[in-house]
């Protein structure tokens, strides 16, 4: 995996940090809609073990990272992770109360997911148009399937709309992502220089 990697080769090569900074501040998020929600300890729980995790990567960059991306990464902690969830944190805790709380917590995780899902987008854009699932992992895409899946279901339950929402979209992608991996999984990546900027601008959405 990613973190076997870059401890291996001692350097993050070119991977990017925001990703993981941001589901950071995800799992740290739902967590405090789980804590604050009355009968939500399983959000509260698994999203935990998320906070360990991403953790995990975000040490790893500001360890292993170039220079420049070190710095990055240091900067987008302290603005989203500790800037942005501490005012969240203050903010609803002390103005809110109640169901007005806990929905306004529920908008801020639903926002950040339903906003985090343009990286599969931009993953299945690359693969329609190189015809390549070279940069779209099978697991991946599976991990989003099943896991968007499961919390949808769960939110089904639960009548929780702000679990739901984000999840379904994520379970709707994974399913069409699966779609796109068993056309293009024995496709030939075309090389023309049309394909080929097509998969840089893919990168760079």
């Amino acid at each position: 995996g990613t973190f076997w990697r870059i401890v291996k080769n001692g350097s993050t090569e070119d991977f990017e940090s925001l990703p993981y900074v941001c589901t950071l501040l995800s799992s740290s998020l739902w967590t405090y809609y789980g804590i604050t929600k009355p009968g939500a300890y399983l959000v509260a729980t698994v999203n935990g073990f998320g906070i360990l995790a991403e953790a995990v990567y975000v040490v790893l960059f500001l360890i292993y990272a170039p220079r420049k991306m070190r710095v990055k990464t240091g900067i987008l902690v302290g603005i989203l992770n500790v800037g942005f969830l501490a005012a969240a944190i203050l903010v609803t805790h002390l103005a809110l109360e109640g169901d007005t709380r806990i929905d306004a917590i529920g908008f801020m995780c639903a926002g950040l997911n339903i906003i985090m899902y343009g990286s599969p987008l931009a993953a299945m854009k690359t693969v329609v148009t190189s015809k390549s699932v070279e940069y779209m992992p099978f697991f991946l895409s599976f991990f989003l399937f099943l896991n968007g899946g499961i919390w949808a279901f769960y939110a089904l339950l639960e009548h929780d709309i702000f679990l739901g929402v984000p999840n379904g979209i994520g379970f709707l992608l994974g399913t069409a992502q699966l779609i796109l991996y068993a056309i293009f999984r024995k496709a030939r990546p075309s090389n023309d220089p049309i394909s080929q900027g097509l998969l840089e601008q893919g990168f760079q959405k």
